[in-house]
């Protein structure tokens, strides 16, 4: 009942953006005000806020950049707190009522011998790799996750700090940031940022992200000869050999990376 609850306000929301352009502020203003209004005429010392005050309050936070200016039952925060917990109980739900088990649990065996592999030294596109030739079916971040934590080496750091110094006018990055949307799905936001001047090159967005998706949004941010020397990327599976072969065809040297940081060979 409440997602479709949320659909209608924000498409009545919408509607009236649409249709009175000029009067927008205002009308949408009164709306929220006198919503307020209404809730905390519930004889209550506290006002109690139902799924309906809060599917309201979820898809004007959607739908209108004003709407925290004017809210002031609750802080903006615990509309945030809403969407996200609905958002949870979505996905929870959404997985329950799944047929069959979700993600393969990795079989124990593997993640002793990923250890023992790190352990002697090996990262993780190595052990990988050794990993697909014996057959197992396991991914890079998989193996990543079940090696153990080593202190950061402060050399390899300052070195990676002495690169990213010395290269700062000739290092663009690229990743993608997740934003849940109103109707519950999850929109992917990718960007390519300049390292020297923190200056976005590139901006998009999708629901469904491919690589050959992010080949074409390289194309873009690159157009003719303002590739730079350095793309650094982390090793997200969405960022394939597809898109290093591409990245090196425009002449750029790509640096993956982990979630810590290192330096790269």
């Amino acid at each position: 009942m409440l997602r479709p609850l949320v659909f209608l306000v924000t498409l009545a929301v919408q509607a009236l953006r649409a249709i009175f352009r000029s009067r927008e502020k205002l009308l949408i203003e009164n709306l929220a005000l006198r919503q307020q209004v209404a809730a905390l005429k519930k004889e209550r010392p506290r006002p109690v806020l139902d799924d309906v005050d809060r599917a309201f309050w979820i898809a004007l936070r959607a739908s209108w950049p004003g709407w925290a200016s004017r809210l002031v039952i609750v802080n903006p925060d615990t509309v945030a707190k809403w969407h996200r917990d609905r958002f949870r109980r979505y996905w929870v739900k959404i997985s329950d009522h799944r047929n069959g088990p979700g993600r393969p649990r990795t079989d124990p065996e593997v993640r002793r011998l990923i250890r023992t592999m790190a352990r002697d030294g090996w990262g993780a596109p190595r052990i990988h790799g050794e990993l697909v030739k014996l057959r197992f079916a396991v991914s890079e971040i998989t193996v990543s996750r079940y090696m153990p934590r080593r202190p950061a080496d402060p050399d390899q750091l300052k070195r990676w700090v002495a690169f990213l110094r010395n290269h700062r006018n000739a290092i663009a990055a690229m990743d993608f940031f997740t934003v849940p949307t109103a109707s519950l799905r999850l929109l992917y936001g990718f960007f390519v940022i300049e390292h020297g001047r923190r200056h976005i090159l590139h901006f998009n967005a999708t629901f469904d992200p491919t690589a050959a998706w992010v080949i074409q949004q390289l194309r873009e941010a690159f157009p003719y000869d303002t590739a730079p020397k350095y793309l650094i990327f982390d090793r997200d599976a969405i960022f394939s050999p597809a898109v290093v072969t591409v990245v090196k065809g425009m002449g750029i040297k790509p640096r993956a990376r982990s979630l810590k940081i290192e330096l790269f060979q």
